[in-house]
């Protein structure tokens, strides 16, 4: 069986205790273990990085840039090696795995302009032959704790952008698909990166907090569930560090009376039931204004949803969605599921017994879709990440925009309909992060930034975009006079500027 450990020096290393098995997510097996990092081997990896960074972080913005130029190149030529290996972990298609690489690639483009993005500012004759100027400079040894539902993506989404700024990465992900990380270190490591620049502690709770409680740590980025971004996000701040964390979501999509329904519920369709709903971003929360609206979509997408294919990623390119990546996932799914039907909502559409012959021991959850779902139960509450999508009718569009603001999450949103001014009106009146306009899944772009509001975002700056270089950085303000020699004594008191 495979034994996957850990990133440090430029090269792999085994595990030195325990481990946790991987599954194949479309059978149930275990099909390799994975080393799980004590506090020793984290503080041993973050040492080797604290000497190397110095070196690192004196290297030109422009050379280190080139080290992301021929990553980028490397990601293009490893694309299908990478998506393969993500599936097999992950349980993703073959095209949402290639996406998932992409949209990490992209970041990496973004961050080759580095050089431009680190320029500071600039006064000239501030005082009587004063001159002040500022200066970005990397914080030293950062890391990123990184979640299975994006392996590669958000990985490089934490390390491009700290790296291109000087600093040294530690990247800890999630131990149950980590077999992308490891290729994209050996990736960056082919690129030119030098040794100790990237590690990658593969672990879990123990391999956190010795990350949280070490003091050469500056920065710490994390993507997760709420409950564990507030964790990292009280206690790293307690040890003094910058801390940036984003949880969950429940991510509603307002439809007017005047949408198309037909793009409505493709959108719905694609934005829900995507990667079998393990998505922060996906649409898991439908919110029809008008019984009338609300009817005729739940026409559109009952035969959309019936007509989906589930199937493990080496079924071909026209599988929809694949399995759960555990079975603690499958099972807390369904559990869901259930608390739905018992506190009243309406199952419409009804996966629960769904079976795939051949992969009976596989993670697979059929779709669900439930109408008249209401506020107060746990399937509107809690964010499900699964194949579930909730429909709650509202009478007017104020209604409707008051459930997405008034719920705990602020990840993404989404309005369809024909009405500019309706659109333009969700778009500044709401309070979440991101925004889609006839858009379903509004991920921003690599040069903006991606973070969400209220308890799905933790911290002042965002993720990728310019946020990630003023997270990765702090600025030096330098105040300089050149002496005319004509020297006139001391001065004992602050001298305004004249």
């Amino acid at each position: 069986m495979e034994q996957i450990g850990h990133w440090m020096n430029g090269a792999r290393v085994a595990g030195s205790g325990r481990t946790a098995d991987v599954f194949n997510p479309a059978t149930g097996e275990v099909q390799a273990q994975v080393a799980l990092a004590s506090k020793a081997e984290v503080d041993a990896a973050v040492a080797r990085a604290a000497e190397a960074q110095p070196a690192w972080g004196a290297t030109n913005p422009q050379r280190r840039a080139r080290v992301l130029m021929e990553f980028v190149r490397l990601l293009n030529r490893d694309m299908d090696r990478l998506a393969e290996a993500l599936s097999r972990e992950h349980g993703k298609t073959l095209p949402d795995a290639r996406g998932d690489v992409q949209r990490g690639l992209e970041v990496v483009e973004f961050c080759i302009g580095a050089p431009h993005l680190l320029k500071g500012e600039y006064t000239d004759g501030a005082g009587p032959g004063i001159d002040m100027y500022s200066m970005r400079q990397p914080l030293g040894v950062v890391a990123g704790i990184t979640p299975f539902n994006f392996p590669a993506m958000i990985p490089m989404w934490k390390f491009a952008p700290a790296i291109a700024c000087g600093n040294a990465f530690i990247l800890k992900p999630s131990e149950r698909d980590p077999s992308v990380p490891m290729m994209l270190a050996e990736l960056m490591q082919e690129a030119g990166l030098p040794d100790g620049i990237l590690q990658v502690v593969n672990g879990d709770k123990e391999a956190v907090d010795a990350l949280l409680d070490n003091e050469s740590v500056q920065a710490i980025g994390f993507v997760g569930s709420t409950p564990i971004a507030q964790y990292i996000y009280a206690r790293g701040c307690a040890n003094g560090k910058r801390v940036q964390c984003f949880g969950g979501a429940k991510n509603h999509m307002i439809v007017m009376p005047d949408a198309d329904m037909d793009q409505a519920a493709d959108a719905l369709v694609g934005a829900g039931y995507g990667a079998a709903g393990e998505r922060c971003m996906a649409i898991s929360v439908a919110v029809p204004v008008g019984d009338e609206t609300a009817d005729r979509l739940i026409e559109k997408l009952v035969p959309r949803i019936e007509k989906l294919k589930i199937a493990p990623y080496t079924a071909g390119a026209d599988v929809d969605y694949g399995p759960l990546v555990t079975g603690a996932a499958k099972e807390r799914v369904l559990g869901l599921v259930e608390s739905g039907i018992e506190q009243g909502a309406e199952l419409v559409v009804d996966g629960r017994d769904f079976s795939l012959q051949g992969y009976e021991n596989g993670f697979f959850v059929g779709p669900h879709l439930f109408d008249r779902v209401t506020p107060e139960m746990e399937i509107y509450r809690q964010e499900i990440f699964g194949p579930v999508l909730s429909t709650v009718r509202a009478g007017s569009y104020e209604e409707a925009l008051g459930l997405a603001m008034d719920h705990d999450y602020g990840n993404g949103t989404a309005i369809f309909t024909r009405d500019g001014d309706t659109a333009r009106d969700f778009a500044h009146r709401i309070n979440i992060g991101m925004v889609g306009v006839n858009v379903p899944i509004p991920v921003p772009l690599a040069y903006h930034t991606f973070g969400g509001w209220k308890k799905s975002g933790f911290g002042d700056l965002n993720q990728h975009g310019p946020d990630s270089f003023r997270f990765y950085t702090r600025t030096k303000t330098v105040t300089a006079r050149w002496p005319s020699g004509l020297k006139e004594g001391g001065e004992f008191h602050f001298k305004a500027m004249e």
